[in-house]
């Protein structure tokens, strides 16, 4: 599921990967809009699958980290406010969550950034961070896209 939702970077929020248009993909937003707008190569996209937290050992992927905040809260969402909390009030809990990260290369907004990410997921339901479903090598959101359109037509026909 991961591999499907995007950050794109100066837009605030989560969006779910639509399908591919002509030199852009086409994302609806993970927000009670569902507003859908393309991205365009300009734009620089990440899926979430790609993304990894520092640690003092290895990077550790973000699935991971997603999991073990989902098991701290119940599956609920976090139960701190990182838009007010002060910025050890953010460290101490984020070491409940991952307790060997990179104190000196996570930033706070790091973590804030994680904790909004972890709350529009659970809002909308995107609660399997299985890394099996992480991509595998080679592939790519375009590929993942034209895999989505062409089962889309599959199910209209």
């Amino acid at each position: 599921m991961l591999q499907t939702i995007l950050a794109i970077s100066g837009k605030p929020g989560l969006y779910k990967l639509v399908s591919r248009a002509k030199n852009s993909l086409i994302v609806e937003s993970l927000d009670e809009t569902k507003r859908r707008m393309p991205a365009f190569a300009t734009d620089k996209v990440t899926s979430l699958a790609d993304i990894a937290m520092y640690t003092d050992t290895d990077d550790v992927p973000l699935h991971t980290v997603l999991t073990s905040l989902k098991e701290l809260e119940g599956g609920k969402q976090a139960s701190i406010d990182y838009r007010k909390a002060a910025p050890e009030e953010l460290r101490e809990y984020f070491a409940k969550v991952l307790p060997n990260f990179d104190r000196e290369r996570v930033h706070n907004s790091d973590i804030k950034k994680l904790l909004q990410w972890y709350n529009i997921l659970i809002a909308n339901g995107i609660s399997d961070f299985d890394e099996s479903l992480r991509p595998t090598e080679g592939d790519n959101v375009d590929d993942r896209a034209e895999e989505g359109a062409a089962s889309a037509e599959a199910k209209a026909e």
